[in-house]
């Protein structure tokens, strides 16, 4: 570095062929290839791009990563509004939302889902810190670059018609630092592509520059690196997914945490998310996502060799053992009484894993090929267990998720299957679902406008056709009043043990109906296709209006 210059903060230097550096914060190696001087030169555009807004096109002010997986500045956040025909889930942070304000998205979303990305905020203000360090360096030096932006034709590599002059400038810097600058500035958009031309100073070679540049975006990929661990398994982010408080962790990490609690792992906040976190309703955290390609890419390629690895060995065989008894569902338990030797067995064995087990529905056979359990089942967790001397146990089971037998087989008398978990979608597209749905009736002037305050009776509807018009409010709130009615009349399934676990939530309850009724099972199996909670209620509604008019 020049004598001139002033001291800025302290690169480091590779030290073997890999680039192999020491991190100045802990004083232990890092063993992932740094960036290059001809990634710098040749990707700056595309470096700047990472922390570059796609809203306002500026740099990235206390990050945003909207339910979409797309990021924003919080400031660039649209005034939020009133949702029109949302009545479950009734949270306060969903009332008021916005429609989202990059264009390829145009999706409304809840203005509780949209915490402060806390890496990527952490990212940002370190390439920000190195960016500042940069210029004073160039400014010091008197390097500048020129630097302009390219229409559609000159990037597809067609003669523009437009004077070139009307989209250059020259800023001080090399190439990323004046990106940069030209970003801050807010003369380049996010989509656009620019070109350069050095400008030649006596006292500093382009060389020099280009180093200079290429240790400041080493100090951010080896800073930021620190931070891109996930706090469940403490690898790289694999398939980063960041929740509504802000915080982030691999998919496949946070689905295993959502299938005992619903809290985020780090700040304990209650997550309005749906535990199996289906990559079509929960978008993965694009902007993380590219920033690891770019900065971690031989450490995520190793890791995804390995999560496929274990992935293939996992699925080689069946995966569910399942015991063909009756029908159980997510979230209420089941009792079973052991008896028969192969069952007694496949307890056994899941007591010495994880202590899970298919329940499927039996059902009667007509062929050789055909399965003798319905498809669908629901996976339980054993809970507690009461052993006997002569081998029997009753056993205290919890449903977990609900699941599809893709194909079966028999393993020491008992039945394994392959399958696949069933999904819900996501609380935004319940929420859209519901809105469509008492919109359309509303407009077609369909009574969909009754009044969801909690002081006004709702009236239930003749026909099943009718229950379309109601918001999701009011189909627990006609569901709630027929259970009140059944406890006055004291039937005889309505029991004190079953009535302690009426739960007040919508989308446990109809789970809790469903196993108390006494309808056929073949009917009830009808929930476990089911994609949503609004769907479930209705169906519970519809099996309320048969009862009352013709019970089963």
């Amino acid at each position: 570095m020049s004598p001139e210059l002033p001291e800025v903060a302290e690169t480091r230097t590779p030290t073997g062929p890999e680039g192999i550096v020491f991190d100045r914060n802990t004083d232990t190696e890092v063993h992932y290839p740094l960036v290059t001087l001809s990634q710098v030169k040749n990707q700056a555009r595309d470096l700047v791009r990472l922390f570059q807004c796609r809203a306002c096109s500026r740099p990235l002010r206390e990050p945003v990563t909207l339910p979409c997986g797309r990021s924003v500045c919080r400031s660039c956040i649209p005034e939020p509004h009133v949702r029109a025909n949302i009545t479950y889930p009734a949270l306060p942070g969903r009332q008021h939302g916005f429609h989202c304000p990059v264009p390829d998205c145009g999706k409304e979303h809840a203005l509780g889902d949209c915490a402060v990305d806390v890496i990527l905020n952490k990212a940002v203000e370190r390439m920000a810190a190195e960016i500042r360090n940069a210029m004073l360096e160039a400014t010091q030096s008197n390097w500048s670059t020129h630097i302009a932006v390219q229409d559609s034709w000159q990037v597809a590599g067609v003669a523009s018609l437009q004077d070139a002059d009307d989209h250059s400038q020259v800023l001080s810097g090399g190439r990323l630092v004046a990106t940069w600058n030209l970003m801050e500035s807010g003369f380049l958009d996010f989509d656009a592509e620019v070109s350069y031309k050095d400008v030649s100073t006596p006292s500093v070679s382009v060389n020099e520059i280009e180093l200079w540049e290429t240790d400041h975006v080493r100090n951010v990929q080896v800073d930021a690196r620190l931070e891109m661990d996930c706090q469940i398994c403490y690898a790289l982010f694999y398939d980063p997914l960041t929740t509504a408080c802000g915080h982030t962790f691999c998919r496949s990490c946070l689905h295993r945490i959502l299938d005992h609690s619903r809290y985020c792992p780090i700040c304990r906040r209650k997550l309005a998310i749906n535990p199996l976190l289906s990559p079509s309703s929960y978008p993965s955290n694009g902007r993380l996502g590219k920033m690891i390609e770019t900065f971690w890419a031989d450490e995520l390629h190793s890791r995804r060799q390995a999560l496929e690895a274990e992935q293939t060995d996992r699925h080689r065989d069946f995966d569910t053992a399942l015991f063909i008894c009756t029908l159980s569902f997510p979230l209420m338990p089941t009792f079973l009484h052991v008896f028969e030797p192969r069952y007694r067995l496949m307890i056994r064995r899941a007591l010495e894993g994880d202590g899970t087990f298919g329940m499927v529905l039996p059902r009667r056979t007509y062929g050789s090929g055909d399965a003798p359990f319905y498809e669908l089942g629901t996976l339980l967790r054993v809970v507690n267990v009461q052993r006997f001397p002569d081998g029997r146990s009753l056993i205290e089971t919890k449903g977990v998720s609900r699941f599809r037998v893709l194909r079966h087989g028999i393993v020491d008398g008992y039945t394994v299957g392959r399958t696949e978990r069933i999904e819900d979608v996501s609380v935004e597209e319940e929420e859209a679902l519901e809105a469509s749905e008492v919109g359309s009736e509303a407009r077609d002037g369909i009574g969909a406008s009754k009044s969801t305050s909690d002081d006004d009776e709702v009236r239930m509807p003749e026909t099943v056709a009718g229950l379309e018009a109601l918001p999701t409010r009011s189909l627990m709130r006609i569901a709630a009043a027929f259970v009140e009615r059944m406890r006055a009349q004291s039937v005889p399934w309505l029991t004190e043990r079953v009535l302690e676990m009426y739960p007040e939530d919508p989308a446990v309850f109809p789970w809790w109906f469903a196993s108390m009724l006494p309808v056929k099972d073949q009917e009830k199996y009808r929930l476990l296709g089911t994609a949503s909670v609004r769907e479930r209620l209705k169906i519970c509604c519809a099996w309320i209006l048969e009862w009352e008019s013709n019970r089963w």
